[in-house]
């Protein structure tokens, strides 16, 4: 099994181009489904949970040509509506293939998803939602088996809790189904405006009327489109908090920076310099870090994506911290190997309380999910001498080339078997 070496204490310098966004990509190629023609992506991010997505749409019945610089997918002759165990097992995303399926066919068989290992994420808040535009579902040996026989019909919808996934499940189903849905209650993360955008490019009717409320008036059919997926924000905020936490000096490019202003101002109070371009942010590290409080909290709140790696940092503030998980519960299994690393961080309920003026030591270290794995990285990259860190498959699923990207602005960082 793969795993990374890293050789920290360098100043990280140079520039990094930010990737396409992972979890922009995911709901846009679920949407894809409702298509009868050839659709065009550019920009879809070199990851694994993009692979397997693609997978999935080929046991769907989509044909998928990956050229250079973009995919097309085309879906004249998909017909198939079980989406299986062995590809939903591995990525929560393989449920959004359910609103699709359901308004193209009236009916669907998806695998109940796996993904990761951060709390429960229930998909009950999808499937209430759904039966709310007349469809009837059942669980069945871990699959939803879901039918709208008249097929779906909108409706004034709110949901419960804010849901990413539900939002976009949603959003998708709606733009099939007869008459007008209200969507209230929304996520509102730049990742939905992306898919909203895409939908209507291919000839949805999507509107947003309010802050988190969105007016949908169903269509039957959808035209071919060309689309340039949005920029990774998870992905420009770890490389930022990299040449945060190693003192350096990083041109974070190919971005919207207004996208990622709270965790440029949160920077900019702990400390950081920070340069705001057009489509780049220059960081400049400082040894003067402030601890500070965070919750996490939906965008435009800090992401819960980035609680790891900002929690790096804070373990160098001059200062305790306190960070608060308000989106995940089990979201600090990254804290007992920083720990290890000489860290000081303590669990209480969804509160980590950080301990400042650590110098972090290098050792060997296992990666438990996605964004922890990139902040035990991190860390290595300022502790003396050789970190290696294991299951690094984690990594994979989220972040492109994250070794030959580190490496180019300075990082002894190598993967090895």
């Amino acid at each position: 099994m793969q795993k990374l070496e890293v050789f920290g204490a360098k100043k990280l310098k140079g520039q990094i181009k930010i990737s396409g966004s992972k979890n922009a990509s995911l709901p846009i190629l679920a949407a894809t489904l409702l298509s009868r023609k050839k659709i065009h992506l550019k920009n879809l991010p070199k990851v694994k949970d993009i692979q397997t997505m693609l997978s999935l749409l080929k046991s769907l019945g989509s044909k998928i040509k990956v050229k250079k610089n973009e995919t097309i997918i085309d879906n004249t002759k998909q017909r198939k509506k079980f989406a299986s165990y062995n590809l939903v097992k591995t990525m929560r995303a393989g449920i959004l293939v359910l609103g699709p399926l359901l308004a193209k066919f009236g009916s669907a068989k998806v695998s109940l998803p796996g993904g990761c290992a951060i709390g429960t994420r229930p998909i009950d808040i999808h499937l209430k939602a759904l039966s709310k535009l007349g469809v009837k579902y059942k669980i069945d040996q871990g699959y939803v088996i879901a039918n709208a026989t008249k097929g779906l019909r909108g409706n004034n919808i709110r949901f419960s809790k804010i849901s990413v996934g539900a939002t976009e499940n949603l959003i998708i189903a709606s733009s099939f189904a007869k008459g007008t849905t209200i969507l209230s209650n929304c996520a509102t993360e730049p990742e939905i405006k992306d898919l909203v955008n895409f939908l209507n490019q291919m000839g949805c009717k999507i509107k947003w009327t309010s802050k988190r409320t969105i007016k949908i008036i169903g269509v039957s059919q959808v035209i071919k489109t060309s689309y340039s997926i949005m920029f990774d924000r998870i992905e420009a905020g770890t490389y930022l908090l990299a040449g945060a936490v190693t003192e350096g000096n990083l041109k974070i490019q190919n971005i919207i920076p207004n996208i990622i202003k709270t965790e440029i101002d949160i920077l900019k109070k702990i400390g950081s310099k920070i340069i705001i371009k057009k489509n780049e942010v220059q960081i400049f590290g400082n040894k003067k870090i402030k601890g500070m409080k965070i919750k996490t909290a939906p965008y435009p709140g800090f992401p819960t994506d980035l609680q790891a790696q900002i929690m790096v940092l804070l373990c160098k503030a001059k200062k305790n911290s306190v960070i608060q998980e308000d989106i995940f519960e089990n979201r600090f299994m990254h804290v007992a190997e920083l720990n290890r690393m000489g860290a000081k961080i303590l669990i209480n309920g969804n509160k980590a309380i950080v301990q400042g003026d650590i110098n972090f030591a290098s050792a060997e270290l296992m990666a438990t999910d996605l964004r922890a794995s990139v902040s035990l990285i991190l860390a290595a990259l300022t502790a003396k001498g050789k970190s290696i860190i294991n299951r690094i498959y984690h990594l994979d699923r989220g972040y492109e080339d994250i070794e030959k990207k580190l490496k180019k602005v300075g990082a002894k960082i190598r993967r090895v078997n």
